[in-house]
């Protein structure tokens, strides 16, 4: 057995059965390892940010890390955008990433680099693998890693001798740490906070944002008549009919200020404090009030299910009725497609139990509020804020949950980052409807530039915001790819093509033209 061997053994025993890969010539006995090992599903993307995006996409609804591997320091940093959204959306992950053989380092070839320096940002952990013999248990520790509360990024480089050289066999898994205890205090206090009468808010994020424990903060809230919040984005959120309503705080700075103005206390649970993605001119950093107190009732790194369980028995609140959503679709637009009338359409023709995924930008501001009362399903964000990752994101969901339909809500301009990833969900067959939202511009920029005081635009600026001259042929790029799709102008249109989309079951994009 060599170190490769070892290593796919290795991550076959922790569980890791899914890799995503672009590997090169110092991965070639890792590949070959792979090779022997059909219960390792192995899915290629064409760049390294589908490989890495789809792995978060994956792990996202998996509740487990998948591997990627990518091919030296340069392969790694062609990741590394889809790993800062991945450890933002404290993604369990494990990079495996190959380097030059230990004895070949010094010669100072051409793909020589700094691998740990390139991996350290977005990675929770890093090892290089000394020699074949310590692959292996370098490898469950890079499993444990990833998979400890709430989910981290791991990454373990692989010297190709220490791949091809003798290793003595596999790794046994090693069981991650539970998560840490919530602290009976915060608890004490919280329960205060939601019995004085004031004005308190929820906020949730990671795991309080799925299901049951979605289920224990609508008990609390039917108790003390708190109002729910999410993060303005999230790595997952169980939503629809049937479920526990959550507010998710606005992207705009003024409208986060506006809305939050009147909250005396937040208590949290597996979320940070809110905070403007961007600092304005003359506009405050955190959206909160200055006078409201923020309770971190439980860390990321904490018991969330035992901290919500714990508030709600305090309040007396088990047995009380969650508010939940009903079934309720919007009306029927008609005429062009504004954002407005593309998220009515997509709360019409959503198929129950769809996963959506959201990178509509600008697109999709109307979006939560929209389909608040559709059939129930999962919504993936962007989470870290760096364009790309829709296209991968849902890839990487597919694989995960291949009996499930995925929509794709992509902006055109970020769209154009990974499109490649069409080309892996036409290989994999998968069950994936992309809508594009094709303003032809990046419109986001238009508005951040009045954000931060730009008054005076001319012909350079507007040159770098537009995407016409010529126009992103989207269908026929698709086509390229092995994916059938079409173009519409109306939301008639778009609403027949969605459905044609859905009744696939195949990789079918749409590319909705926006006045």
């Amino acid at each position: 057995m060599n170190g490769a061997q070892s290593l796919v053994k290795t991550l076959l025993r922790a569980g890791v059965d899914v890799c995503f890969s672009n590997p090169g010539t110092s991965e070639m006995h890792f590949v070959a390892a792979l090779d022997e090992h059909p219960d390792m599903k192995c899915v290629l993307g064409l760049h390294e940010t589908i490989v890495t995006g789809a792995a978060d996409g994956y792990a996202r609804m998996a509740g487990k890390p998948a591997a990627t591997l990518l091919h030296l320091g340069p392969g790694l940093g062609n990741g590394l955008a889809n790993l800062h959204n991945a450890k933002r959306a404290r993604t369990p992950l494990v990079n495996i990433v190959g380097d030059h053989a230990t004895y070949h380092g010094h010669f100072d070839a051409p793909l020589t680099s700094d691998v740990e320096g390139i991996a350290g940002p977005v990675s929770d952990w890093v090892r290089s693998s000394k020699t074949s013999y310590r692959v292996a248990g370098d490898a469950a520790e890079a499993v444990a890693a990833a998979r400890q509360a709430p989910g981290h990024i791991a990454t373990l480089i692989l010297p190709a001798d220490c791949a091809w050289s003798a290793a003595s066999g596999a790794a046994d898994a090693i069981e991650p740490p539970h998560p840490l205890a919530v602290s009976a205090d915060a608890v004490s206090a919280a329960v205060d906070w939601l019995r004085s009468g004031r004005k308190v808010a929820l906020l949730l994020g990671d795991q309080a944002l799925m299901s049951g424990n979605l289920e224990l903060a609508g008990k609390i809230s039917a108790v003390s008549g708190c109002e729910l919040f999410a993060p303005t984005s999230n790595r997952r959120i169980m939503r629809g009919a049937g479920r526990v309503a959550v507010e998710r705080i606005a992207y705009p700075v003024d409208v986060a200020l506006e809305r939050l103005a009147n909250f005396e206390a937040v208590l949290s649970f597996g979320a940070d404090e809110p905070v403007a993605f961007f600092a304005y001119p003359d506009k405050p950093s955190r959206v909160l009030p200055e006078a409201c107190e923020l309770l971190p009732v439980a860390g990321v790194r904490q018991d969330i299910a035992a901290a919500l369980t714990a508030v709600c028995e305090a309040l007396g609140a088990e047995n009380a009725a969650p508010p939940v959503v009903e079934f309720a679709l919007p009306e029927a637009p008609s005429g062009a497609i504004t954002p407005d009338a593309a998220a009515a359409v997509v709360a019409r023709v959503l198929p129950e139990n769809a996963i959506v995924i959201d990178e509509a930008i600008t697109s999709g501001r109307s979006l939560d509020r929209i389909t608040r009362g559709a059939v129930a399903h999962d919504w993936l964000q962007i989470t870290g804020g760096a364009i790309g990752c829709g296209f991968p994101l849902a890839t990487g969901a597919s694989v995960a949950c291949p009996d499930r339909p995925v929509l794709g809500l992509q902006a055109d301009g970020s769209g154009a980052y990974s499109l490649q990833a069409l080309w892996t969900q036409a290989r994999e067959e998968q069950h994936v409807v992309t809508l594009i939202f094709a303003n032809r511009e990046y419109r986001i920029l238009k508005g951040e530039m009045r954000n931060v005081g730009v008054t005076q635009v001319g012909r350079n600026a507007l040159s770098m915001l537009d995407l016409r001259r010529p126009n992103i042929g989207w269908v026929d790029l698709a086509r390229g790819f092995g994916v059938s799709g079409e173009s519409v102008e109306t939301v008639e249109d778009l609403a027949a093509a969605l459905q044609r989309g859905f009744s696939e079951k195949r990789p079918y994009l749409i590319e909705a033209v926006m006045p």
